[in-house]
């Protein structure tokens, strides 16, 4: 009987289940969007049961799709939207608020009073991040402290935290195991990625119990298995890593030096750094990979809050397409953008800015611009923000990059792909499997329960669908980018009134 490895991807706007056979191919898939809830402007909350049970059903409806039985999956690998933060009650199963979500500034004021007080050099030294409202822990203070009585429960270890791996686990051993691995853990704030453990200091500055906080185990383990109830028998879950780490591992980014970026929600570009921890000078994240095999993987990140988010803006904010899959061909039936300049800064803008009172701007709007020059802009507002990431991080590893691998749901357009590798002067690689993300997942399962031997065994799996080398001259190149940076200047330090 063939047996495979099922991977849930649970996205920031779906659920997805894919399962992979022996070669990587996706033999099987489902797929399933959930509400997004935005109370106020640069607030992003989700339903907690709505992530539950889309992703149980997109599971199911993938073994479904593929003839298949829990007999014949050898186990179960989670990716997730990274820094979402999930509390629950220990006793009930039952969620105590809306997850916040990584996009949301919620926690602003918090990541502001904190800087006030001189802590940010203590929270960069011990994770490798920016305080930013990005980032879990200011979640879970500001969860925290809007509601009485909930910092006491959370005390008593009767709420819990988790990112999105560890709340899904949870639910799939029916609450007995509270886990997350290295990757999640390190996105947190409260993660020390020197020392490895959950750090007193960023606990007693956030006041956050330590007894809400999950277990940290490798990223790839079995860590318990699925109760029945959900697929008739139980399976081994043994990998888990978040999403643009798994990426990373997908893209058989297994050496120091080598990149991928994720065309997703975000944009999210990471480099393998080894076993040391690269302090970046350019803000840049310094954070981890994965723990494999008794090591620690680090690597840089730059992180885009607005990628292909802003195709859903044109779709649902604008309605200038009825599904997003139409932007690639309105966008190509301009030859340019026209002049315009889309900077999507909806929630404040990520690396290598992290300017939180950012807002989005749209620059160079004439008579003339039409709906396919706001898709052009918006389409090219992910190659551009991606350069500026690509450029830090160059400067901070010490040499240019040899290439870049991509994967994601925009990564299937050409014309962007081709854009991106003219503004970055470097070539762009997209693999035959884009689906890297749960990809990575699957590979890291797969580990854990010898259905694939070790990294070399799954190096032999990645192909190289097609190759984009920069064509553009580096005059207009410039030029293209001094107006970009332009642009994102006019949209720094904007306040709501």
């Amino acid at each position: 009987m063939d047996t495979y490895i099922l991977a849930l991807d649970q996205g920031t706007t779906s659920s997805r289940a894919i399962v992979f056979a022996h070669d990587g191919r996706a033999v099987a898939s489902a797929q399933e969007e959930f509400p997004q809830i935005l109370p106020a402007p640069g607030l992003v909350e989700h339903d907690p049961e709505a992530i539950w049970a889309s992703q149980l059903a997109v599971a199911r409806r993938a073994l479904e799709a593929g003839s298949l039985d829990a007999r014949q999956i050898a186990a179960i690998g989670v990716t997730n939207q990274r820094e979402t933060t999930v509390l629950w009650d220990r006793h009930t199963g039952q969620a105590v608020a809306n997850a916040i979500v990584w996009q949301s500034r919620a926690s602003a004021p918090i990541c502001e009073a904190l800087r006030a007080d001189g802590c940010e050099p203590t929270f960069r030294a011990k994770t490798g991040l920016m305080l930013d409202p990005y980032f879990s822990g200011t979640k879970i203070k500001h969860l925290l402290d809007a509601q009485s009585g909930l910092r006491d429960r959370a005390a008593r270890g009767d709420v819990l935290f988790g990112t999105v791996d560890t709340w899904l686990i949870w639910r799939l051993t029916a609450g007995r195991r509270h886990v997350t691995d290295p990757s999640n853990a390190s996105r947190t704030l409260l993660f020390n990625i020197h020392t490895r453990e959950w750090d007193d200091e960023l606990l007693g500055l956030l006041d956050i119990p330590r007894a809400m906080l999950p277990e940290v185990r490798p990223s790839s383990e079995v860590y318990g298995e699925t109760s029945p109830e959900w697929f008739g028998r139980p399976i081994p879950i043994a990998g888990d890593a978040g999403d643009q780490q798994a990426a990373l591992f997908g893209q058989n980014c297994f050496g120091p030096g080598m990149a991928k970026n994720t065309y997703g929600t975000g944009c999210f570009m990471l480099m393998n750094t080894g076993q040391t921890p690269v302090v970046s000078k350019h803000n840049l994240l310094t954070t981890i990979a994965w723990g494999l095999g008794g090591q620690i993987t680090y690597c840089l990140e730059g992180s885009v809050f607005i990628g292909g988010a802003v195709v859903q803006w044109l779709r649902d904010g604008l309605g200038i397409i009825d599904k997003s899959s139409d932007v690639e061909a309105l966008a190509a039936s301009v030859p340019d953008s026209g002049g315009v300049y889309l900077v999507p800064a909806f929630v404040g803008l990520g690396a290598p800015h992290w300017d939180p009172d950012a807002r989005g701007a749209l620059l160079g709007i004439t008579r003339g611009t039409t709906a396919a020059h706001l898709a052009r802009a918006a389409v090219d507002s992910m190659a551009f923000q991606t350069h500026d990431v690509l450029e830090a991080m160059q400067n901070d590893s010490g040499g240019p990059l040899a290439e870049l691998r991509v994967d994601g749901g925009a990564s299937v357009n050409n014309a962007l792909m081709q854009f991106q590798a003219d503004l970055l002067g470097v070539d762009v690689l997209r693999p035959v499997v884009s689906e890297t993300t749960a990809l990575g997942a699957a590979y890291l399962a797969g580990l854990a329960v010898d259905y694939w031997r070790d990294l070399p065994d799954i190096s032999t799996h990645w192909s190289l669908d097609r190759r984009f080398e920069p064509a553009l001259p580096e005059a207009r190149r410039a030029a293209l980018l001094a107006r970009w940076h332009d642009a994102v200047s006019r949209t720094r330090g904007w306040r709501e009134g």
